[in-house]
């Protein structure tokens, strides 16, 4: 099925979820030590699972008390973070933290082996997969606090100590990683915080500060200077919103100096004009939910998109129909409705399940607190008239095919963008959310007129 509608019908059927769904990437996190991983040897795990004690004579290279977490870093956000308390640095203060693989070789300091980072205690150095350390930050002992972050977006390791941000090394390791902690001296003792207590250092501070600094990056970025309006210009009338269009143009003429833009810059207003006051006149009556008035009107002006009774059009307005019979109650009406246009959809396979949850709406007493009650919702109705919009768009000879308006041609563009960028880095990083940018926005706009 490849007409412009069928974009809407995978929108019909999945509006209950149209949140945005980056913001619900759940991942489990650590949460204590891994017993059974661990050079036990060396080393004794408190019963909760959270501190450690070295046990071993630390003679060698090889008997080092080393443990992971129970679980690797989850790498879905923007950054994730752990900390230690060095209850006691013991002989030689041979403490470390960082990040291992899962085919760690156990019995050696993280950051001695190739696919592993350490930050060590006794000198300040820094170890990325070989025995040779580099010089980093400063050596930490008893009563000290030291953290270890991965900052998924700048593909660097960062790491902290007593809630001061020491320093960061690029992340050259792939895959999963755990967080690891090391003791390697008689008496040497630490806890580990996987957030189950609060950190000493400001870990939420920290992510907002870079994403600050994105988004400082993105304001500098020069565009034309009048190009947003314009934008905006052509998706009010993409959508056939003709009243709000004339408004924005006549406050945006006078605010905004007229420049020069070039033609081939693709944000022509003549463009989207096409058929205005009908997909105008139509939006609305949908918007009212009178889907009767709604198929007149078509079969008035545009009878080549309801010819065929189940056509993707035709099949989306059935069902706001069936869907308005049954918000006013008429849920007679809506059975025999159903029966005639809606029965006709059954057996098709594309259709079946969003036929089968309209049915669905007739079962319950209050159907809006339904897990089908997002059909109720006035966002529903938008998708049909998006639906029908593009339809009316479609038989432009100029322009059949172009389902999107600008911007959201633009904003495909950036998601796409922004999907190929965490591919290259493994799936790991933050999923763009644009639920989330706007409402950080929106909080900064606040602020800054409260």
């Amino acid at each position: 099925m490849n007409s412009p509608s069928s974009h809407f019908i995978h929108k019909f059927r999945h509006s209950s979820n149209r949140q945005d769904m980056a913001t619900n990437e759940e991942e489990e996190s650590p949460t204590e030590l891994n017993t059974i991983n661990s050079s036990a040897g060396f080393l004794i795990v408190s019963p909760d699972k959270l501190s450690i004690k070295y046990t071993g004579l630390g003679q060698h290279g090889h008997d080092v008390g080393v443990v992971q977490s129970n679980k690797p870093a989850p790498f879905k956000r923007h950054a994730y973070y752990f900390e230690i308390y060095v209850k006691d640095a013991g002989v030689k203060g041979r403490v470390a933290i960082g990040f291992t693989t899962d085919n760690f070789k156990i019995g050696r300091h993280p950051g001695w082996e190739l696919n592993t980072c350490g930050y060590h205690g006794e000198d300040g150095l820094i170890y990325l997969g070989k025995r040779q350390g580099e010089t980093f930050g400063p050596a930490y002992t008893t009563g000290d606090t030291v953290g270890a972050g991965i900052n998924y977006d700048s593909q660097e390791f960062f790491f902290t100590v007593n809630g001061t941000l020491v320093g960061t090394v690029s992340k050259y390791i792939k895959g999963p990683l755990f967080p690891t902690v090391a003791v390697h001296s008689q008496n040497e003792e630490v806890s580990v915080n996987f957030g189950q207590e609060k950190f000493a250092f400001d870990f939420k501070g920290y992510e907002a500060s870079e994403r600050n600094k994105q988004q400082i990056a993105i304001e500098k970025t020069s565009v034309p200077p009048n190009i947003n309006y314009r934008l905006v210009k052509n998706y009010l009338l993409h959508f056939g919103y003709e009243e709000t269009f004339h408004a924005f143009d006549l406050a945006t003429n006078c605010t905004v100096p007229p420049i020069y833009v070039p033609q081939e810059d693709g944000v022509d207003v003549q463009d989207t004009a096409y058929a205005l006051n009908e997909r105008k006149i139509l939006r609305q009556l949908i918007g009212k939910g009178e889907i009767d008035a709604a198929f007149a009107k078509l079969r008035d002006c545009y009878p080549q998109l309801v010819q065929d009774d189940k056509s993707e059009v035709c099949f989306l307005l059935h069902c706001q129909k069936f869907i308005e019979l049954v918000r006013i109650g008429a849920l007679e009406e809506a059975v025999k409705y159903g029966r005639v246009e809606l029965a006709k959809f059954i057996g098709l396979n594309v259709f079946q399940d969003i036929v089968e949850d309209c049915f669905a709406l007739l079962v319950y007493k209050c159907p809006e607190e339904s897990n089908v009650g997002y059909f109720l919702e006035a966002s529903q109705r938008e998708v049909v008239a998006d639906a029908v919009n593009a339809a009316i768009l479609s038989t432009n000879p100029k322009h059949k095919d172009r389902l999107y308006s600008h911007l959201e041609a633009l904003l495909r563009q950036l998601m796409a963008c922004c999907l190929e960028l965490r591919l290259l880095n493994d799936g790991q990083g933050e999923s763009l959310s644009l639920n989330r940018l706007l409402k950080n926005n929106s909080c900064k706009r606040i602020k800054k007129t409260g």
